[in-house]
């Protein structure tokens, strides 16, 4: 296949990159980093989650974050929902585009969900229809697709099934997760090798974590594959509260500028993304680990 000329950087920073703080932070902070990411020209961004707020104390206040934000003309705001109550309370929110999330793993199903994957593909099933109904797209996850922290190694042939049922029920794009960032560019093409004989590439799309140090690495084997679809959490931020060790997302800004020096176009701004994780990082207790972020802060110190 030929290298894609664009790729679009979904910004899963407001939700997974925020899910896995201890840090609340207030929903009018929440909206302000939605709307520098906005302003940097992210196409897609994934603003919160409509899950139990007891499991997932950061997205409490899914409702009022949407409320306050102010949505720019093309971008997509997207939030994440687990089951029918949560795609009534994103209708309320006036969410036009929601994601669902499988797991390929039935250890982590059941500790991410309560549920085995059969039952969770089956309550899927009702929010697509219903999504599709109310005229809201559907994104879908397929989480431990390369590797789960409680069984290992994960089937290829268990990836394809789940991934063909999701798009049967109409999500119009599959995003392979790495959940606990294993995935490795050998075992990355053997997994797209069975895969796209079956799926199409342009509703494919790719989640990795950066907890081994290779997500750049199988973005760029995937690149090979004509993938054009990559998740990416500005400033590096994420990790998954129901996967030991997993470290954060693969940073927004690192995959901005390996993407720009290989003349691929993605229409957001690498500026713009510092700026919004800038303004984050000043309301964590933590540093941001992108790399990209930590050498031009490095640089902005110096020159002060």
């Amino acid at each position: 296949m030929t290298t894609p000329s664009r790729v679009t950087v979904v910004e899963v920073g407001p939700r997974d990159g925020l899910q896995n703080e201890h840090v609340l932070l207030p929903a009018v902070e929440k909206a302000a980093y939605v709307d520098l990411l906005s302003a940097a020209g992210m196409p897609v961004i994934e603003v919160a989650a409509f899950v139990s707020p007891k499991r997932v104390p950061q997205m409490a206040d899914a409702d009022e974050v949407l409320a306050r934000i102010t949505p720019r003309p093309g971008v997509r705001y997207s939030a994440l929902v687990p089951n029918m109550l949560g795609l009534e309370r994103a209708r309320a929110a006036g969410v036009q585009e929601i994601a669902v999330f499988a797991a390929a793993s039935e250890t982590f199903s059941e500790r991410n969900i309560n549920q085995r994957i059969d039952a969770s593909l089956a309550g899927y099933a009702q929010v697509c229809a219903a999504a599709h109904t109310a005229g809201i797209r559907v994104r879908g996850y397929l989480s431990t697709s390369f590797g789960c922290p409680y069984e290992g190694d994960i089937p290829v042939a268990r990836v394809l099934e789940i991934s063909r049922q999701l798009l049967d029920f109409g999500v119009f794009e599959a995003s392979i997760s790495d959940t606990i960032g294993v995935a490795h560019p050998g075992q990355l093409r053997r997994t797209l090798d069975a895969l796209l004989p079956r799926i199409p590439v342009s509703q494919v799309a790719l989640h990795f974590h950066d907890t081994r140090g290779t997500a750049l690495a199988n973005v760029l084997a995937a690149l090979e594959y004509g993938v054009a679809t990559f998740d990416a959490s500005a400033g590096g931020l994420g990790g998954c509260p129901f996967a030991p060790g997993a470290a954060g997302n693969l940073a927004t800004e690192d995959l901005l500028y390996m993407l720009h020096g290989l003349d691929i176009e993605t229409g957001a701004s690498l500026e713009g993304v510092l700026a919004a994780s800038t303004f984050m990082e000043s309301r964590l207790d933590h540093p941001l680990p992108s790399r990209v972020y930590r050498a031009a802060r490095a640089t902005r110190l110096r020159s002060t």
